[in-house]
């Protein structure tokens, strides 16, 4: 049975991957030795993602952390997608401005909570033959809640009612607990491109010379 989990750590058998650091940022070709030192003082785990390639590619995470995280996004996924609610506004096209205004704040206040909203216009009579009308008032009703919400899908006349969908506008906060993270991922970021330097370096310092001179010292060793 082959399973689906990637490989992790000491679970990685070859000599070399090319190594992405936490935030996603290329790092380079290094030994897989080095990868997992590099994973250990960060306390990250070094993670196989792309173990076709050559060499295979692995990124430094926090495997237990992310398996939780993406376990949690499923689930409030699952559980948005159960509890969303499209709330609905319904009102003449022949309305003043003080229940405009009423039915303004309706809108603005399921938003707010994060609720979807259906704005119908219902027409009468002739209006149905000059729909432009509603149309305009939805657009203008879009337009004063525009620092909350967004039209999903534009207005439109169906039947005896032209319709608009509203949608809230997320915010996106960070914790300190995820600022936290931030910081320790750039940090173990910061210490594989030393390591990655140090490794091109030393490579590049050792001459030919020096090479041969070292083989001769093991012959003579070996005599």
């Amino acid at each position: 049975m082959i399973s689906d989990e990637p490989r992790i750590n000491d679970d990685i058998r070859v000599s070399q991957v090319r190594l992405i650091g936490p935030n996603g940022e290329q790092v380079g070709i290094i030994a897989t030795s080095v990868a997992l030192n590099l994973a250990k003082e960060a306390n990250l785990d070094l993670v196989e993602v792309a173990p076709k390639a050559k060499p295979p590619v692995a990124k430094l995470i926090d495997y237990g952390k992310f398996k939780y995280n993406e376990k949690i996004k499923a689930r409030e996924a699952r559980r948005n997608q159960s509890m969303s609610e499209i709330k609905e506004i319904r009102f003449r096209l022949k309305i003043d401005d003080h229940d405009f205004e009423v039915k303004e704040g309706h809108v603005r206040r399921f938003l707010s909570a994060g609720d979807k909203v259906k704005v119908t216009i219902m027409l009468r009579g002739r209006e149905q033959s000059r729909p432009i009308g509603g149309v305009e008032l939805l657009r203008k009703l879009a337009d004063d809640v525009a620092d909350l919400g967004s039209i999903e899908f534009a207005p439109k006349q169906e039947g005896r009612n032209i319709i608009m969908t509203l949608s809230p506008k997320g915010k996106k906060v960070h914790t300190q607990s995820e600022q936290r993270r931030r910081g320790g991922q750039a940090r173990a970021e910061r210490k594989a491109r030393q390591a990655a330097h140090l490794a091109a370096k030393t490579d590049n310092n050792t001459s030919p010379k020096q090479m041969k001179s070292k083989e001769g010292s093991n012959a003579e060793d070996e005599k």
